[in-house]
């Protein structure tokens, strides 16, 4: 999810936290801690955080900058941090076991499953499948283009309220017709998931996914909770380039709900890309379909979208999957490699500077290709 905040200049670095593996590796400047500082320093960001796993397992986790501005305190080590839009390959996760157990069909309208419900000015969910709405080829248009997210910091958003501001919106284009990411396309997979298992959709998640990948540190929030439960630096956001910054950690996410309400630490997000990769979430069958990709260079040059996973090209050769997320406070980058690597770094603010923007995922490909 993209929002405009802008960040601040001028915090300090705190070092990584983790020892060196060796002696040899002491002596050389780490271009992981380097890309994290220059995040902190030269693109104003209050902190970023990493973990970089190897492909013999080792892990490693950084910090830079300060976790409270007001503090000035220390970065907690791997803390929690709101994962954006990262929430929609577990709701991807969790439809894709749904389609393994016969219980979906991924080319079945999605009117089959919520009959008469997604019907506008050129939409029609009778003919919009549960594909096209994990792989953003529906048409259907994106609520978080009218949400004014900077009153809802402390109100509910029901899933359906969601779904209603989208459809006082003309569909963007026919079903199938082209890619274009939209939130609306994972509001309605919640809903789906929903009516079929007849449980909430964070429950599905916590039952399917997060306890299954053993994640100790990921959790979808239950209405009303606006906290972030363990150790975690301090996310902040603008209301307009000129605004005061101001603290945005507490919040309710709900306005996100199935497509980005989420916490995790980058720490979880690695094990979870890597198991996900590693086939013990899905059936051969259904990961397959999830890796099915088409273009999607709106999110970057060689950047491919499957079915709520995306692959991007490394500098070194070869792809990583992943997804990312941002959502005022904070943005995610990351994902793994099928051959074992994995990394994830989050920022305590989105950055405003398109260019600020690309350094925060060329950190994740300085991770993978080091």
């Amino acid at each position: 999810m993209s929002v405009a905040v802008a960040v601040t200049a001028g915090v300090m670095t705190v070092g990584a936290l983790a020892p060196p593996a060796s002696a040899a590796t002491a002596t050389r400047p780490d271009t992981v801690q380097q890309s994290l500082s220059a995040l902190v320093h030269s693109d104003g960001l209050p902190a970023a955080l990493a973990s970089v796993k190897d492909r013999e397992g080792h892990a490693r986790s950084y910090t830079a900058g300060v976790g409270d501005l007001a503090a000035g305190s220390k970065v907690p080590r791997d803390g929690q941090v709101r994962i954006g839009s990262n929430t929609k390959t577990f709701t991807a996760v969790v439809m894709l076991q749904l389609v393994g157990e016969g219980k979906v069909g991924l080319d079945t309208a999605i009117d089959t499953y919520l009959p008469g419900l997604v019907r506008a000015d050129g939409t029609d969910g009778r003919r919009i499948t549960v594909r096209q709405l994990l792989q953003h080829t529906s048409g259907l248009p994106n609520y978080t283009d009218d949400l004014d997210i900077t009153t809802l910091q402390h109100r509910y958003s029901e899933p359906r309220e969601l779904l209603d501001i989208a459809l006082k919106q003309k569909a963007d284009f026919p079903p199938g017709a082209k890619w274009e990411y939209s939130n609306t396309n994972y509001v309605v997979a919640g809903l789906i998931i929903q009516k079929v298992t007849g449980r909430p959709v964070g429950e599905e998640i916590t039952r399917r996914v997060i306890d299954r990948a053993g994640l100790r540190h990921t959790y979808f929030p239950a209405p009303g909770d606006m906290t972030i439960h363990e150790p975690h630096p301090k996310g902040y956001f603008r209301d307009s380039v000129d605004g005061p910054l101001r603290d945005y950690t507490e919040m309710d996410p709900s306005w996100g709900w199935a497509a980005g309400a989420m916490v995790s630490t980058n720490t979880d997000l690695n094990r979870f890309y890597a198991v996900l990769l590693g086939g013990r979430l899905l059936p051969a069958a259904q990961l397959a379909e999830m890796r099915t990709t088409v273009p999607a260079d709106d999110l970057g040059d060689g950047v491919r979208y499957g079915l709520g996973l995306a692959s991007r090209p490394l500098s070194c050769g070869g792809v990583y999957w992943g997804h990312g997320g941002d959502i005022p406070g904070y943005e995610t980058r990351g994902g793994a490699t099928d051959d074992g690597r994995a990394a994830s770094v989050a920022v305590t603010a989105v950055p405003t500077d398109e260019a600020a923007a690309r350094r925060v995922e060329k950190t994740v490909d300085t991770a993978l290709c080091r």
